[in-house]
């Protein structure tokens, strides 16, 4: 028997960029329990801060409860807990584990699938299993119900339910948060279908779309990001083309931006969790019916030789300029995946240090935003971080890598001695030597 939602009690696996806003945004109207593995991320929690910077301290403070005890006094609020106890009175569980890639770009599903086994083994009848989780089409029915029978010992649509619905979160926006961005909902029937839109409503304020179906809706999710990849992959040519012609590729794009229906898109890196990662879920979903992607594909080929490129242009830069490759000290601002955000998560300016120091060149990065220890123990570089900043004329090249709102205002000039590449486009032309 399906509770109804006024009496719903929500957990959330997994308290990252995707997991915590959403249990935030679900405790300000039901009892919900955030449920994470890692032991830090929780204290840091419990404690009311948020590295990631997703929820403002006040936001998550406003929200929390200290003790089980005290979430069941409360009729709302959030119980941030690495113990699988506290979440074994809940009826609706959510899935918002990372879905990353191995080192050949396969999907790696075990994130989804051991938070399945966890969850069936105190799944009870009238549960309801909702993954938020982006997937290629069939993972939920096909590979994450199966884990939740064995498990729990239920029959899928006869004791227990599931859904989905795609995560739309956009790390470091302050506007669009996960409830103004409208969310897509599906369920295993369309009584669940319903119920689960009902759900999501009651905290979205920007509104929902009802998929038919659970496959429907992860095919929407999975394109969404493949269309971004895409789309940004036809700049990042163009921008390469320019180059050889020796015309700007943003005054291109600002010119033909004119158009009422031209898309608004740059070149640039592509990393991230979503865009960098996605479109290989589809291609592998497409690889097992037999169907090779080709544009998908290609993509994501071009996206990830932009890194590359930056740091060959560098070089051709500084050749011109008669300065000195090896051994020049090189600067990389911004290590991030994107702008003003501490996200560091599969960034593709590791690119561009890599094939930098494979000319062994000296290369420094600096970056106000990101974490030096996380940087450290990911990647295996320190970093500048804003309490040691660099000094500029200390450089032969300086590679402006991500657009954080701290680099717009740097005094940075070319000059004979000095190499200036604007990977984003958000310096004055006059004062750099190349963008791309």
């Amino acid at each position: 028997m399906i509770k109804p939602l006024s009496e719903s009690k929500i957990a959330i696996f997994g308290l990252g960029y995707v997991g915590l806003p959403l249990a935030t945004a679900f405790a300000e109207k039901f009892q919900t329990v955030g449920f994470d593995i890692d032991l830090k991320r929780v204290q840091e929690l419990q404690n009311g801060h948020d590295r990631t910077l997703e929820i403002e301290d006040h936001e998550l403070n406003n929200v929390l409860v200290g003790s089980q005890e005290g979430l069941n006094s409360n009729r709302k609020g959030l119980l941030v807990t690495s113990e699988i106890s506290s979440v074994t009175n809940c009826n609706i569980f959510i899935v918002t584990v990372p879905t990353p890639t191995d080192k050949h770009n396969r999907p790696v599903l075990t994130p989804m699938l051991r938070a399945s086994e966890m969850i069936g083994k105190i799944l009870k009848e009238g549960d309801i299993v909702i993954y938020e989780s982006t997937v290629y089409p069939g993972v939920t029915e096909d590979e994450c119900v199966p884990v939740l029978e064995k498990s729990s010992g239920l029959k899928f649509n006869l004791d227990f339910f599931a859904g989905y619905s795609p995560e739309r979160i956009n790390p470091g926006d302050k506007q669009h948060t996960v409830t103004k961005i409208l969310k897509v909902t599906s369920g295993s029937t369309p009584e669940i279908a319903d119920f689960i839109d009902e759900l999501y409503k009651s905290v979205i304020v920007a509104g929902t779309h009802k998929a038919s179906s659970i496959k429907v809706a992860e095919a929407a999710k999975v394109i969404e990001n493949s269309q971004r990849d895409i789309n940004i992959a036809f700049v990042n040519e163009l921008s390469k083309i320019f180059n050889l012609l020796e015309i700007d590729t943003h005054e291109v794009l600002a010119a033909a931006g004119t158009k009422w229906n031209f898309l608004p898109f740059k070149p640039g890196l592509v990393g991230g969790h979503c865009i960098g990662v996605d479109p290989f879920y589809l291609a592998q979903k497409a690889q097992e019916v037999g169907y090779h992607p080709e544009i998908i594909l290609a993509g994501r080929r071009l996206n990830d030789s932009m890194g590359k490129h930056v740091a060959t242009e560098v070089i051709k830069l500084m050749m011109r300029k008669n300065l000195k490759v090896i051994d020049s000290k090189v600067l990389i601002l911004g290590f991030t995946f994107k702008e003003d955000c501490p996200d560091v998560r599969n960034t593709r300016v590791i690119d561009i240090y890599n094939e930098l120091k494979s000319f062994d060149m000296d290369v420094d990065v600096f970056d106000p935003w990101a974490d030096p220890k996380e940087v450290l123990h990911e990647y295996g570089i320190h970093i500048f971080s804003q309490a040691s900043k660099p000094s500029l004329r200390d450089y032969s090249a300086i590679i402006l890598a991500v657009a954080h709102k701290e680099f717009v205002s740097l005094d940075i000039q070319k000059s004979n001695n000095q190499v200036v590449y604007d990977v984003k486009g958000i310096l004055d032309k006059s004062k750099v030597d190349a963008r791309l």
